[in-house]
């Protein structure tokens, strides 16, 4: 089956068991058009699943359990069980079950994925600290993946419909953030983003936006120097390849709307990036680590113990980031295909209008 036609398999974790991670993902592959897209994969457990399904009375979901993901059923939701002992789930409540098991779903899904069985993964959420142990001692998703798949660099990417807005920095202090910003942090950073914006997004010539990191940028050093003596340079360099505009002071930048006119931004920070997207992505968020030679998409929040095994979760975040992951997929075949063998295909084309003109000519 040719690419563009074959469905991709998407993983999913569940997160910490104790937040809305397994809730999140019944609501969403409850809809069972979402099998016209892809066939998924959750990586979990059968009686952990069930205890949330219980929970979800109006929710109309079925699954089939799969010991191999060679065999998996592309007509079906299927749980791949990464456990088999009983485990207790009291949701809304922080303890060491929900990070080990957040863990051991996230572990065999992240193999999964870098082995080639699965094409794309959705996490759940975590919490950060609740996860930690001597296999996970990172400050989250992101981080983990790039040590996972030995890459150089990622950008920690806010999708939605009507804006992207990568980070500099991502889970650092407000007291550290002016160590991390570099000339040649945003350069690297910039790199990836232009890259994924054509390879995963396919837009040809990207226009990024770069933010300022102090006030009013700089306000020309009166505020902070960092916009003139590393944020300048650093898009002055990037220039050089890449369509590259600001810094932008991003209080205006925002307010103004200003973002509707490029293709992505990059801020300096966590909060200066994330506060806006969230405030005007209207719960539709999606959290893609671009720069990783896999797809992996998450909500744009976090574990939500206050509402956990309420059915109150909100799962608008999760299918779009389902969709995304697909989408990137897709993009990233198509992007190949048109990348691979040019002269071929050419001469193909060629071929192709050469018979047409002498079927043209014997018609007549």
């Amino acid at each position: 089956m040719s690419n563009e036609l074959q469905k991709p398999i998407i993983g999913f974790t569940c997160g910490d068991l104790n937040g809305i991670g397994i809730e999140l993902i019944i609501k969403t592959l409850s809809d069972h058009r979402i099998l016209e897209i892809c066939t998924p994969v959750v990586f979990a457990n059968n009686k952990c699943i069930n205890f949330y399904r219980k929970t979800l009375p109006e929710v109309n979901f079925s699954s089939s359990s799969v010991k191999e993901l060679q065999r998996l059923n592309p007509k079906q939701v299927n749980i791949f069980n990464c456990w088999e002992e009983d485990v207790t789930i009291t949701p809304g409540v922080l303890n060491e079950i929900g990070g080990k098991y957040a863990l051991e779903s996230l572990t065999q899904a992240t193999q999964a994925l870098k082995d080639g069985l699965i094409h794309g993964l959705v996490t759940a959420p975590i919490h950060k600290k609740n996860i930690q142990s001597e296999a996970f001692q990172y400050t989250g998703h992101t981080p983990y993946f790039k040590d996972f798949f030995g890459v150089s660099d990622v950008v920690m990417l806010m999708v939605a419909e009507n804006m992207r807005i990568g980070l500099v920095t991502e889970h650092v202090s407000v007291a550290e953030v002016a160590k991390h910003i570099t000339k040649e942090s945003i350069i690297q950073k910039l790199k990836i983003m232009y890259s994924s914006l054509q390879k995963d997004f396919g837009v040809d010539k990207p226009r990024i936006a770069v933010l300022g990191l102090n006030p009013h940028a700089g306000d020309e050093s009166l505020i902070g120097a960092e916009e003139e003596t590393i944020i300048k340079p650093a898009i002055k360099e990037a220039r050089n390849s890449m369509l590259v505009f600001g810094p932008y002071s991003s209080d205006a930048f925002f307010a103004r709307g200003q973002y509707e006119k490029f293709d992505a931004v990059l801020a300096m920070y966590h909060d200066q990036g994330l506060i806006p997207f969230k405030s005007l992505a209207i719960g539709e968020g999606v959290n893609y680590t671009a720069g990783l030679p896999v797809i992996r998409t998450s909500p744009d929040h976090g574990t939500a113990f206050d509402i956990a095994g309420k059915d109150k979760a909100d799962a608008n975040s999760f299918i779009v980031a389902t969709f995304v992951a697909c989408d990137i997929y897709k993009m990233r075949n198509g992007y190949k295909d048109m990348r691979s063998n040019p002269l071929r295909k050419m001469s193909a084309r060629m071929l192709a209008n050469a018979v047409d003109e002498r079927i043209d000519e014997n018609e007549g």
